[in-house]
């Protein structure tokens, strides 16, 4: 045996394996002579018989008043006798009556390492594992049938640790195990994952010759599978001289556990060419293992073949089917195995009413919910820890809450879980205060809350913007509660101030997160990016960056993707390129974020060639990656390109054309000045034009002057949006341009009836590590120098740009500034201008509202005259100025 040494030094004695009939030889002697040696006062023979036959009769109440009597007369009774007493208490599962025999050991005529020992059998069996070790620790000697019962019984328990304990206090006490008990506790240590108790075990065997039992082998095979020593297991499973189904299940279970399913497989398909049937046990490997994998497709071929090899599938493999598909996102495929499994008369455990809970909890199906608990009644699971936390958070995420307090309130045993799924349900809804009701009644409970419980409730209040309660609780877990803060503790407060738009205090927890010595993981750098992704938080997206390059997590393909996206909408388009061109390992995510990228920033012919690398990678383009390509093909022109690929993506791509495609569709023929052909594709689309559909003609309208079908845009829009202010304020602007001042009471009513508030035009910006933000019309007296800056380079920009004013120039998101002031965004560039410490390089504005031919104008203007780039992205498109050019091509 390579590398297999004893690691323990139990005794200097010899080695020497005590069979189980020398064993009972000399313990039986001892019981022999007690039985026929003659007590003080011998037990009749009578009584002897007498308590036989009560045992018979299963009158053990009758047994025990005999044994009174037996002692009172100061007689004594065979051993035989009262093991038989024992035997039927465990027959009768009678607990109590045990007891009191026991509490009368003394009636036997001499006690014995037999006797005890039945008594250890007698508390194990009935379930009463303490008083059975009770009994066991207070033996004075112990024998291999000893072990063996207290090592069973842990066994039946499934209290893995301990049986490897017993095993080297056994040692210790020179009791070696023996064929039958070996195995127990090869089960145990592989149940531990204890690999080094496992080589010593195995090397046992070969010194004790015990490497002739196949149960032993199998057992020794197992071990090894289960603790991961693969190499071990399959050079021991290639030495066996006698390979049974037992060993391949046990082999192939080894590379199932590691995810090496190819490997499974090949060995199936070894053990058939030698001849070997498959049993169910090994299709059940098979089966659970590709489902493991996220490969339900060929687990649910395998149940099929398996049921043409005349095997059928029993409960274990349809819950492996069942808790496979939902685990991997599949949950309508879920929960129609499980209802083809019901209809195939295969009775559900536990764990498939758990797993087909889960799919129902995923998709928020009530009544499938009802009828999946309404078995689990019938059949008695409802007293399962896992089923009743299972049917609470089903009911939770179904909005049910009092159904999921009902269950929580029937349950007799609850766990953690239990608990945490009740609180995180009130939470998820909303309901803080009652989840604060139940965090404290569990805090008098049995179950203490843990870290889960803490982070929880801290989410919970957070997000439903309560966030002084939230620090409070999060300052005093640590203190009260006596929990450390773990990651999650962090990003529960960081998610939470994200969520509710305080993306400053979500930059400091992060930087209080580190500081603290808590390193950020990737959730924390994936909640953090996408709050930073606009044109303000360029530094703050590299301070993040900064960490993730320290930290090494760029390697984290998520993270790698993320931050491409959030530089490109950080105006960083260069950064974005040279992150993506170091991912070796690329999946479509991470070229879709770029080409996305590429046409937000206006470059088409980059986001076009990304389409040919895509393909070269093997990598198919999916829903989003068609939009952007149409759109890429839209700013370059290529009307027929787009509009070939738009025909063709059903064919060759297997996607259904949606609103979003529609859209780009008509922002292309829109671009071009095919208005026609735009309204013509939304008179014939099969589906109801969204708002993006029309957002996109009125745009084109806007650019091409074509009023009369920018008011059907406008009136769609105000049918589908009667919330959106900009809608109404275009509309009664179109109307009053065309004399249709008969429609406009009805736009204004519909505002009052859905109380439509107008946005002012607000504009942010960063000077000197600090934001700015502006409102139009702001008449501060400290932009008293910003007010005759914007006057004298507007006047500037008219008289430069030769092609000023629109044909429905007056239609705007934002009113005109002889109403309403200066627009925040000129205020913005002024302040960039006048209040730098020096010529900026680049200056960046982020809108709150679509900005206006007259801004666009001046932006241009700057941007050649004092020589820098401006980054502004408003509520329509992102915009970048140089040289006296914008990227969106003046059409916006």
């Amino acid at each position: 045996m390579e590398n297999l040494v004893i690691i323990r030094n139990f005794s200097k004695t010899p080695l020497t394996i005590q069979s189980r009939q020398e064993s009972l030889s000399e313990f039986s002697q001892k019981s022999i002579k007690s039985s026929i040696s003659f007590a003080k006062n011998p037990v009749p023979k009578t009584i002897d018989s007498h308590l036989d036959s009560l045992c018979k009769n299963g009158s053990l109440t009758d047994a025990v008043t005999v044994l009174d009597s037996v002692a009172q007369q100061g007689s004594k009774v065979t051993p035989r006798t009262y093991m038989n007493l024992l035997q039927s208490c465990i027959d009768t599962n009678s607990i109590n009556l045990g007891r009191k025999i026991h509490a009368r050991i003394s009636v036997v005529q001499e006690k014995s390492p037999v006797i005890e020992t039945k008594l250890v059998s007698m508390y194990a069996k009935c379930g009463y594992l303490r008083d059975a070790r009770k009994v066991f620790d207070e033996m004075s000697e112990r024998n291999l049938f000893t072990w063996s019962a207290m090592i069973g019984a842990c066994c039946r328990e499934k209290r893995w640790r301990e049986v490897v304990e017993l095993y080297y206090m056994m040692m210790e006490d020179n009791v070696l195990p023996d064929g039958f008990l070996l195995p127990k506790i090869l089960q145990a240590v592989g149940n531990c994952g204890d690999g080094k108790t496992g080589e010593l075990l195995h090397s046992f065997v070969v010194r004790c010759g015990m490497g002739s039992f196949p149960r032993v082998n199998n057992s020794v095979l197992a071990v090894y599978s289960k603790c991961g020593k693969l190499s071990l297991a399959r050079r021991f499973f290639e030495s066996m001289d006698e390979r049974d189904i037992v060993a391949w299940n046990a082999m192939m279970s080894g590379y199932c556990f590691k995810g090496e399913i190819e490997e499974a497989h090949r060995l199936f398909d070894a053990m058939c060419e030698e001849g070997i049937e498959p049993g169910l046990v090994t299709w059940n490997i098979l089966i659970a293992g590709y489902n493991q994998k996220g490969q339900c497709d060929v687990a649910m071929n395998l149940m099929k073949k398996m049921v043409s090899f005349g095997v059928r599938p029993d409960v274990v493999a349809w819950t492996a089917m069942i808790s496979g598909f939902a685990q991997n996102n599949r949950n309508g495929q879920s929960l129609d195995l499980y209802k083809e499994m019901i209809l195939a008369g295969v009775e559900p455990n536990g764990v498939t009413i758990t797993s087909a809970l889960s799919a129902v909890a995923s998709l928020k199906v009530l009544n499938m919910g009802l009828e999946v608990h309404s078995l689990a009644i019938k059949m008695g699971f409802v007293n399962d820890v896992l089923v009743g936390n299972s049917l609470i958070d089903m009911y939770s995420k179904c909005g049910q809450l009092g159904a999921a307090q009902l269950v929580f309130d029937l349950m007799s045993e609850k766990d953690l879980y239990t608990w945490n799924s009740m609180i995180g349900g009130y939470c998820q809804a909303g309901y803080c205060g009652k989840a604060y009701v139940l965090f404290t009644k569990m805090q008098k409970s049995q179950v203490q809350p843990n870290v889960v419980t803490w982070n929880t409730m801290i989410s919970g209040y957070i997000q439903s913007g309560d966030e002084d309660q939230a620090m409070d609780l999060f300052h005093r877990m640590e203190k009260e509660g006596e929990i450390k803060r773990d990651t999650a503790s962090w990003n529960s407060l960081i998610a939470g101030f994200l969520q509710i738009r305080k993306k400053d205090k979500a930059l400091g927890i992060f930087r209080q997160m580190q500081s603290s010595c808590i390193s950020p993981n990737p959730v924390t750098i994936l909640s953090m990016l996408p709050a930073c992704a606009n044109l303000v938080a360029l530094k703050k997206v590299k301070e993040i960056h900064g960490f993730v390059l320290r930290r090494n997590l760029v390697s984290v393909l998520s993270i790698s993707n993320s931050l491409i996206d959030t530089y490109a909408k950080s105006g960083k388009i260069g950064y974005s390129r040279a992150i993506f061109d170091r991912i070796l390992s690329k999946d479509f995510i991470t070229v879709n974020s770029m080409i996305t990228g590429y046409v937000l920033h206006g470059c088409s012919d980059s986001a076009l060639g990304l389409l040919d690398q895509m393909r070269e990678l093997g990598l198919k383009p999916n829903r989003g990656t068609l939009v952007n390509i149409i759109l890429a093909h839209s700013l370059a022109g290529m009307v027929d390109e787009g509009r070939q690929l738009f025909s063709s993506m059903t064919e060759d791509f297997e996607i259904i054309p949606a609103s979003e495609h529609y859209a780009a569709m008509v922002d292309l023929y829109g671009r071009s000045g095919r208005l026609q052909d735009a309204i013509e594709l939304i008179d014939s689309m099969s589906i109801k034009p969204q708002s993006s559909v029309w957002s996109a003609l009125l745009t084109a309208c806007r650019n091409h002057g074509n009023s009369a079908l920018a008011i059907r845009a406008r009136e769609m829009l105000l049918d589908l949006e009667p919330w959106n202010s900009s809608n109404h304020q275009s509309i009664l602007q179109s109307y009053a341009m065309h004399g249709k001042y008969e429609d406009a009471p009805k736009v204004k009513k519909n505002e009052n009836r859905n109380e439509v508030q107008k946005p002012k035009g607000q504009s942010w910006i960063e000077v000197n590590n600090t934001v700015h933000s502006f409102v139009a019309g702001d008449q501060s007296t400290s932009y008293s120098d910003l007010f005759s800056w914007v006057e004298r380079v507007s006047t500037e920009a008219r008289v430069h740009d030769l092609h000023c004013g629109c044909c429905i120039e007056e239609e705007e998101e934002e009113e005109k500034e002889e109403i309403v002031g200066i627009h925040s965004e000129k205020l913005a560039l002024a302040f960039a201008i006048i209040r730098s410490p020096s010529a900026p390089q680049s200056i960046r504005i982020v809108k709150n509202l679509r900005t206006c031919a007259d801004c666009h104008r001046m932006a241009k203007y700057i941007s050649a005259k004092h020589g820098c780039e401006i980054y502004l992205s408003d509520s329509n498109f992102f915009h970048h100025f140089k040289s006296g050019s914008c990227s969106c091509g003046d059409y916006w």
